[in-house]
Parts: C-alpha cells; structure tokens; sequence
C-alpha cells in the first residue's frame, strides 16, 4: 500500500524519508510542490495528488507534511487517517510531535514505522502494543542504553497482541482506578455579509483517558445519540451493541485514546456561539474597516481565545487598527489583520475599527476579504451532545469518572 513515506517541513526541506517496497526518489515530491506553490494555504493543498506512476497523499499538522508515495490505487481516506495516526504515536511518545522532535528521536521514530507497517500496510496502531515493543525514550533509559549496548526494542512479545483484546494489555494494576471522558467539537460555519447562515457543521470526537485495573468492560451512553451522524469508532467497541441501542459498549485501551469520532450535519440542532459583523469601504488611494465581535443572546458562558483573522488584498500596504478590547496588528507581509480579543463575557461585544492605505494607483479591491474566527467554549457543546451515564463492569473497584465538554472553532468564517 505505502511505498514510501516523506515528512518535509514549511520550508520545504525533506528532513526524514522512509521506505518499504522499494527506494522512491526525492524526484517524485517536485509534484507535491507544484501544488504547494499553487496553494494560498497549506489546507488548500489537495491531499491526493496524482503522477505518471504514483498517487502523493499527504497531510498537514504541526508546521509539518507528512507525504506518502503509494503505487496503487488505495482507499485515500485510509492512508490519511494512517498518517495522523504515525502523528498521533509520535505525540505520544516526544510529548509533541515536531520536526525538532522527530529529529532528536531519529532512531525511535524509525523502530516506531518500522513496527507500525509490514511491507507498506498497517499492523500495529494502538500505543500499548507499541509501547511494549519499543519503550518510549527517556533521559535514564539513553544513559542506560549507552553503558549497556542495549536497545528499546523488548525481546519478547507484547502479552495481548496474541489475543482476542489486542488493545489492552494484560496485568494492569493501578492503585487509584479512573477513567477521564473529554467530548470536543469543532464547529464549521460559513456566514454571509447580512448574518445568514450558508453552511454549518460539527466535527467531534471523544478522547479517552483510562486507568483501570483488570480487564473492565464499560457501556457508555447519550441523552441525545440520534443526532450523530458518521461516527467512526475505535476498535475496541462493539458495533452491533451501538447499532441496536446506540450505547457503546467496550473494553478500554490503556491510557489515552480516541474512543470515536463523529460528524453532525443537521443545521437545525447547531447553534452558531459568536457573531461577527464585519464593514469594509475603499475610495481612491485608501478605505476603512470597521468590526464588531460578540456572542450570540442565547451564549451563557464566556468565549475564550478569540482571535479573529483577516487576510487583506495584495494591494494593502498599511492598516491602522483600533480596538475597545484585545490587541490589533497588521503584518505587512502575509497581509494579515489579527485581532487578539482574549475572552468574551456573555452579554458584551467589542469593536474595532481601522483606516486602510492602498499602494498608489492600484485601485479599489476588487471583493472584500473573508473574516476567519478562532474560539473555544468550554462546559458546553454546540449540537447539544451529552453523556448520559458511564458504568463499568467486571471489576469490583469503583472508579472516578469525569467528563469535560469543549466547543472550538474549526473553519468559522463570515463573508463580508
């Protein structure tokens, strides 16, 4: 399936390369930047792109493409979700998963692919297989690697990956048993210039943090599960279960994991949290701008984190911005306005307002930018969505359970 794999950075030197079936060239990545230089955004990048004799799939995170090089055609959707998911272990291995990182931990990362596929395909994803097999870098474990001539590769194999949970590994005691539930949605929301909604749409998922003695069997349920839409689950749950009763049955991994993802495209049931109301104006030789950001009457907590961006036309040289709250910048050289508001108590709103200049002769823009808002809410989600009960059963323990909703923007976006 994956011949080979390429992580390049912002600019645009390939830092790490890694092959399976056969040695590609560097060559075939000029394509992938053909479409770079063609791209406004990293996001508007096509993630499939195709060559003469290969498909490039790519992803971006972290400052980072992680480009694949597959010989055939293959489920693109797998390979992407592949790839997140090497990000994902490297995450969870270095903390964070960065190029400097990833170039520190040369000799794990390469140990962690070459466990992670056999011959190009997936085999081992889920981080308690892998931490038995190579253990995770540490300061002691290098000194100790070092006198000793010893590796992090174990001899032995992991002790579920031969049974019917390869997920969980067996003889986990813990003294205090807990299992920690965050339910997060991103919100993508496209507004046009007189506040009616385009688009709107949700993308959740739940991560899972669980530390349980024993092998446990948990059911979680919802007060509202008929609003989910193609969610996408981890292996360890029981389809069927969900299927008749939309409750998810399961037998945790070990740690952190991501229990499901899920969509919502139901307009009905999202409510929009923020507004924006934003007024451009140009003459000749310059314009004005004038923006007013607050939540919606039906927001009972604060907004946190808002930022709101607006990429200028090419022929804006200057912005002079002022603002009731926050802080307001313009940089000359990506042409971008950030406004740095902070938090949003309910109930109030900012304003900010700014003069443009536009280089001499070039005339009026011809269309007005899009404004772009980044936020985060938490104790509440946008479609609705809450966990009704979780229980566990098969042990005689009782754990601490807790849960934590978080709405964020994704792609919100309001025409002007």
């Amino acid at each position: 399936m994956i011949s080979s794999l390429f992580m390049i950075n912002l600019s645009g030197d390939i830092f790490m390369e890694r092959h399976w079936q056969k040695v590609v060239s560097r060559s075939i990545c000029d394509y992938f930047f053909e479409a770079q230089a063609k791209a406004t955004s990293p996001s508007d990048i096509p993630p499939v792109i195709s060559t003469p004799h290969h498909f490039l799939i790519s992803i971006f995170r972290n400052n980072m493409y992680f480009v694949s090089v597959v010989l055939q055609e293959v489920p693109p959707l797998l390979v992407v979700e592949f790839l997140h998911r090497i990000m994902d272990i490297f995450a969870d291995y270095f903390s964070e998963c960065t190029e400097q990182r990833i170039k520190e931990h040369y000799v794990t990362v390469y140990e962690l692919l070459e466990e992670m596929l056999d011959n190009g395909y997936p085999l081992a994803t889920e981080s308690n297989i892998l931490k038995e097999l190579i253990r995770p870098p540490s300061l002691v474990r290098a000194v100790v690697n070092a006198v000793t001539g010893d590796s992090n590769i174990r001899s032995q194999l992991p002790t579920g990956q031969l049974s019917n949970i390869p997920w969980r590994r067996t003889g986990v005691k813990y003294t205090n048993n807990e299992v920690f539930l965050d339910l997060i949605e991103e919100i993508d929301c496209i507004i046009d210039k007189q506040g009616s909604l385009v688009m709107s749409e949700i993308h959740g998922k739940i991560e899972c943090n669980s530390r349980l003695s024993g092998m446990p069997d948990c059911t979680l349920s919802f007060t509202n599960a008929r609003i989910l839409d193609d969610v996408s689950f981890h292996p360890c749950i029981r389809y069927k279960r969900w299927e008749a009763e939309r409750v998810i049955s399961f037998v945790p991994p070990d740690g952190n994991f991501r229990l499901l993802s899920f969509n919502i495209t139901n307009q009905g049931i999202i409510s929009q949290p923020i507004y924006a109301t934003p007024l451009f104006s140009y003459t000749e030789g310059g314009g004005k701008m004038e923006l007013r950001v607050g939540p919606k009457q039906n927001m009972g907590k604060i907004i946190e984190d808002v930022v709101v961006t607006i990429p200028m036309a090419q022929t804006v040289t200057n912005v002079n911005l002022t603002t009731s709250a926050g802080v307001g910048t313009y940089d000359p050289v990506g042409r971008v306005v950030t406004w740095n508001i902070g938090k949003i108590a309910p109930q109030k709103y900012f304003t900010a307002t700014g003069s443009i200049t536009l280089q001499t002769g070039s005339g009026i823009p011809e269309s007005n930018p899009t404004v772009s808002v980044d936020f985060k809410v938490p104790l509440i989600t946008m479609s609705g969505l809450k966990v009704s009960r979780l229980d566990i059963y098969g042990e005689k323990y009782r754990a601490f359970k807790g849960i934590k909703y978080l709405t964020k923007a994704g792609r919100f976006q309001i025409r002007s």
